[in-house]
This record gives structure tokens, C-alpha cells and sequence, in this order.
């Protein structure tokens, strides 16, 4: 007999437009959708087209008959000390605020706006704003360097960019605008303006004419009403960059109807989540799951959000705990290096803080190894489940579906298939689908991917196409490129990527961008850059690095040295998130006699595994140097 949640999904997949007609009923329309899926140019899908809703309006304004005096967004910094819950009310006043801002400055419907700053309050009114608008938001992570913001910047070519002075981590400072200001001499795009929020944390140089100060310009649009732009759901809503497999990053377009569709679902489906709970998600807004489940799930479930600022340790062990007593929060979304991170100091910091408001613990971002999740399991005890999914596809593909039905999790798997995700998992060689317990295969899904999921790639279709659609031979299927394998019951097990993405506490790197950077050192003359296993990171990244003069490797203080100037060049070009654990100087790299570079072999040898069949190796020794180097 299947289970309620079988049934759930069978339906999401075989009565595709009646199922997402339901869940479309979760948010509200201007006008309805005129049709619910037009995949009438695979792998291309428009959901809910003709249907006229807005984000923005979905996340706040709906919200305001029936709890404007509830907590909408609680932001709290433990770098700074500032502490401040908004009610839904009080979101909306500051929202309309800073669209009347960007207004001013020239944004309309359409346009891009670029939004590089930290976790504060003034974030989320930017994301919301720009949603209000009908513009396009392309959040850029705060840590990324110039170089890396710069490509951005040229890739979306904003109207306006918001920023801040700066950033803290750790009780460090990281000063923004000096790394915006060169990254705008970097690009080729020139935005119509800049906005700054002056925090006080750091020197930020305003260039008359173009820079305009945040409280100043918030101080003329006080009273602000600005109408939610009513789009059509196919329109873009943002962009968001993810690395590749080479070195130009790829602009995740999203929709509108068919996110807010998606989200709203998940709330319910998976999360299980009730208007007037409290959603903490420790995540950045740089990244997906910011977007999603810190900015606009929660908010268009009628909940209230942490945004939080500072780290898992700091003053102490126990802080996220604390939250979670004081906000009662029902619902925390963390990511499993952070447990690991807590997992070294004391339970202690756990027990002292009252829990009993906490539902559970959903983990993602990475592989959640069964001995962390084990150990956070005891520590709180509270279910943890495990969830995987993209930048892409904006929301869970694995997971369980609690809210239709209770499952059981079990460790080491991120779940099962989702609704509206036609898994498959596909022989790479042959492009033949696996239906065998316990065959390993490329997790791909088979098109239309459900709402929410990417349109394409930002002005680049083509690229959408052949990256995503044509990898596996014979079909167009979607691929994930991470290997996995299902069990007897419907439990996937995620095995590691296939092509040169790696996942670095959570965050994806693409290889190509840190090799490029550590090539541009006059002194390297080749490099390749490898994700290994890493107990506390998921992975780190190491690089191999053949040198012009020879003579520098047999110098141990020079090839110091040169190690050191290439992780700041590194710093310099991509920001801290991407400089490699270590850079080995070889000879020679390891390939084969057609020229192609064995990275397999290099990740095998690095994480002491064999590195299998090497009779295509033109040159052996390469290897056994690199073994020696380790």
C-alpha cells in the first residue's frame, strides 16, 4: 500500500498542472495564472505565465490586516551589539523607504540593482525593494574581492548599486566601499549611482555625483508609499552567481510566480511551518538559501526571520542557542560545518539555554556526515534533517516532507525525492536510467524542472542549455553533477561531484576561478586545483602549482614565500572563501598522453586513496612527485 507521501509525489509528477494549481492557491495574485506550465520549448519552462503577482507584496503587504504588530524581521549582530526586531508594519514603512530611494535614483521595473553588503537589516529592505519595484536584485556575497565583484558588475550591469562601509567578522572589520570603489575601476559598466549605509565601522570615501549616503536619502521618503509593480510570474525576479567549470561565473535567473509558488509550498510541505513562528536560518544572503529561507520564505509564510550577523562561537558556544530561546524559535536551517565548528567546544553551551520552542534542525549546503549529525542529534535533541539542493533550483530537491507526511530520517541521506523533482539517476556513459537499488549514478531530472527553479542562465541562454541539459549523452535531462545512489526505500545518498565545483563549508567554488587566479603569478607556469576532504570544511581546496624557475622549489624560505604571495593574489581576486588549504610546487602535473589533466588522480592521492587506473598516465613520475610533496 503507498504511503500518503508517495501518493503526494505520484501526483506532483503525473498530474503536474493540477497539483501546482493547488499550491499556487498559497499566495496571492493580482490576476491569476493563464496557464500553469507552458513547456512548449524544453528544456525551457514558464510557470503560471499570464498570472500578475509581486514578491514583495506576497512577503510584507499581504501580511498587514492580520499581523501587522508581529515580528517580521529580527536582525541581531553580535560584531556590533545591535539588536532590533521589525514588525511587519515597521518592515513595510522601511521597505517602502527604500524603494522610494531606489526610485529615486532612476530604478524601474527591469533594471538590475547589485547588492553587496552584510547581514543587516537595510539588506533585506534593499532584496525587498527591488522585489516591490519589479527590478532585478543580484546579491554579490560581501566577502568576494574586487575582481570577482567586478565580473559581476559587468555580468549584470546594475542601475545602482547598494552597499555599505563595511562588514565584521570575528570582530574584524571588512571595509566594503575600498573594495567596491575598485572594483567600479575594474569594470567596464558604470551604474547610474551607488548607495552606501554608513555603519561607523570604517572610512568610506563618497564620490560626489555619484555615491548618495543611505540616511540621508531615507530621511527625505519617510511617509513613502510605493505601489507594488504588479508583474507577470515569469517575470525575473534576481540573478544570483554561481561558480562554474570555467572561469566566468553564471547568473542564476530566477522567476517571480513560480518562486514565490515554490517557497510558499515548501513552507508548508516540508518545513511544516505556521504563520507567527519564528524561522532562523545562520546562512548569508550572498547565497541561496539566504534568499530563500532567511529574506522570503519565512516572510511569505507570515513568519518572522533572524538575520543574523557574527559567528556560531562568538561571545560564546551558546549564542545561537540563546536566540533560539529568546525568539522561540521554531525553526533553525544551519549548515554542517557550522555544527562541526561548535562540535570542539563545550555541550554545555547547548544545555544551558531553553530549546523547547525548536522543532527541528535542517542541515544542507554540503554532505552532513552521520558522526555530526549524530553528535548535534544528542546534543539538542531534536530531529536533524538533512536537505540537498542548488543555487539553482532554489529550493529542496532531497529532503523530507514532514508537513505531508512524518518520515524517518536516516543519517548519512539528505532524503528523498521531493515533489515536482522527476529524480533520476543516469548512467554517465550511457545516458540509461538506473532503476536498481544501490546503482551509483548522476542524479539529473527529467524536464520541466518544478517553480522556482532556474529560467535560465542570465543572458545566456545557450549556456543554460548545453551546461545544464546535454552533459549526460543521448538525453535532455537535467543534471546535477554530483554522483548518488538510492536505496531499497527511496533514500538517495549524495557521492560527490563529477566535474570542478568544489564545496567549501558550504559555499561552491568553482576550481577554473582559483586556478586562474594563482596562474595570473608571473612565477607560476601551470596549476591545477583539486577539492579534498576536509573534517572540519566538507572540503578545502589544494593546489599543485609547477613554477617557471625550477630552482625556487628546492628553496624552502622562497617557496614560502611564493606560497604566501599567491594566497594573498588568490585573496586579492576571489576574497578569503577561495584560497587554497595549501599550494604544492611540483615539476609536472600529472596527465595524460592527449594532454587531459588527471584531477581525479590528484584528489585520490591527496585524500590517500588509490588513485586507480593510471595506464594513460603520459608521465608516472608526475604523480609520484606530487605523493612525495603530500
Amino acid at each position: 500500500m503507498s504511503t500518503r507521501f508517495e501518493e503526494f509525489y505520484r501526483r506532483s509528477i503525473e498530474d503536474r498542472e493540477g497539483f501546482w494549481a493547488e499550491q499556487a492557491q498559497l499566495i496571492e495574485w493580482h490576476r491569476p495564472p493563464q496557464q500553469i506550465c507552458d513547456y512548449g520549448h524544453p528544456p525551457f519552462a514558464r510557470w503560471f505565465a499570464g498570472g500578475l503577482t509581486n514578491l514583495c507584496h506576497n512577503a510584507v503587504d499581504r501580511h498587514l490586516a492580520a499581523r501587522a504588530g508581529q515580528n517580521a524581521l529580527i536582525a541581531i549582530s553580535t560584531e556590533t551589539g545591535a539588536e532590533k526586531a521589525y514588525s511587519y508594519q515597521e518592515l513595510h514603512a522601511e521597505v517602502n523607504r527604500m524603494a522610494a530611494v531606489l526610485k529615486a535614483l532612476g530604478v524601474q521595473k527591469g533594471d538590475r540593482v547589485q547588492i553587496y553588503m552584510p547581514m543587516i537589516a537595510e539588506a533585506a529592505f534593499a532584496m525587498l525593494a527591488c522585489a516591490r519595484l519589479g527590478a532585478i536584485h543580484s546579491v554579490v556575497f560581501g566577502g568576494f574581492a574586487s575582481g570577482a565583484l567586478a565580473s559581476r558588475i559587468d555580468d549584470a550591469q546594475p542601475k545602482v548599486i547598494v552597499s555599505a562601509d563595511a562588514g565584521s567578522r570575528g570582530g574584524r572589520v571588512v571595509a566594503y566601499k575600498p573594495l567596491l570603489d575598485e572594483a567600479l575601476q575594474l569594470s567596464a559598466h558604470r551604474p547610474a549611482a551607488v548607495l552606501i549605509v554608513d555603519r561607523g565601522l570604517a572610512p568610506a570615501p563618497m564620490r560626489a555625483g555619484r555615491d548618495h549616503d543611505w540616511a540621508s536619502l531615507r530621511a527625505l521618503h519617510m511617509d513613502a508609499q510605493v505601489p507594488c509593480e504588479w508583474v507577470d510570474a515569469t517575470h525575473p525576479s534576481y540573478t544570483l552567481y554561481t561558480s562554474g567549470t570555467t572561469g566566468r561565473p553564471k547568473g542564476v535567473q530566477r522567476d517571480t510566480g513560480g518562486y514565490t509558488v515554490a517557497l510558499a509550498a515548501s513552507m508548508k510541505h516540508i518545513f511544516a511551518a505556521q504563520p507567527g513562528q519564528t524561522f532562523f536560518c545562520t546562512s548569508d544572503i550572498g547565497w541561496v538559501v539566504g534568499h530563500s529561507y532567511i529574506i522570503y520564505a519565512p516572510l511569505i509564510n507570515g513568519m518572522a526571520t533572524v538575520l543574523y550577523e557574527g559567528l556560531p562561537v562568538r561571545p560564546d558556544a551558546g549564542t545561537w542557542w540563546g536566540i533560539v530561546e529568546k525568539y522561540r524559535v521554531t525553526h533553525m536551517f544551519s549548515a554542517p560545518t557550522a555544527i562541526r565548528v561548535l562540535k570542539k567546544h563545550d555541550a554545555a553551551h547547548l544545555h544551558r539555554h531553553d530549546l523547547s520552542s525548536l522543532k527541528a534542525l535542517w542541515l544542507a549546503g554540503e554532505p552532513l556526515d552521520e558522526p555530526t549529525a549524530a553528535w548535534i542529534s544528542d546534543a539538542i535533541g531534536k530531529p536533524i534533517i538533512d536537505n540537498y539542493w542548488q543555487t539553482e533550483t532554489g529550493w529542496p530537491i532531497l529532503t523530507l516532507c514532514n508537513g505531508v507526511e512524518k518520515q524517518d530520517t536516516r543519517f548519512g541521506s539528505p532524503g528523498k525525492a521531493v515533489y515536482g523533482y522527476n529524480v533520476k539517476l543516469i548512467d554517465d556513459a550511457t545516458g540509461q536510467e538506473l532503476t536498481q537499488a544501490n546503482q551509483k549514478g548522476v542524479l539529473a531530472i527529467e524536464g520541466p524542472l518544478p517553480p522556482g527553479c532556474m529560467q535560465t542562465v542570465w543572458r545566456d541562454d545557450e549556456r543554460f542549455v548545453n551546461t545544464y541539459w546535454k552533459s549526460i549523452p543521448g538525453r535532455l535531462i537535467y543534471s546535477t553533477f554530483d554522483w548518488g545512489i538510492r536505496d531499497e526505500d527511496g533514500y538517495y545518498f549524495i557521492l560527490g561531484r563529477t566535474d570542478d565545483v568544489i564545496n567549501v563549508a558550504g559555499h561552491r567554488l568553482g576550481t577554473r576561478e582559483i586556478e586562474e587566479s594563482i596562474a595570473a603569478h608571473a612565477q607560476i607556469a601551470e596549476v591545477a586545483v583539486v577539492g579534498v576532504a576536509d573534517s572540519l570544511k566538507g572540503q578545502v581546496a589544494l593546489a599543485f602549482a609547477v613554477v617557471r624557475d625550477a630552482a625556487l622549489t628546492d628553496d624552502a624560505p622562497a617557496r614560502q614565500a611564493l606560497e604566501a604571495e599567491i594566497m594573498k593574489l588568490v585573496d586579492s581576486r576571489l576574497g578569503a572563501v577561495a584560497r587554497p588549504s595549501r599550494v604544492l610546487f611540483v615539476a609536472a602535473l600529472p596527465k595524460t598522453r592527449s594532454g587531459k589533466l588527471l584531477r581525479r588522480a590528484l584528489q585520490a592521492v591527496a585524500e590517500g586513496r588509490d588513485p586507480g587506473d593510471l595506464s594513460t598516465m603520459e608521465d608516472p613520475a608526475a604523480l609520484a612527485q606530487v605523493q612525495q610533496q603530500l
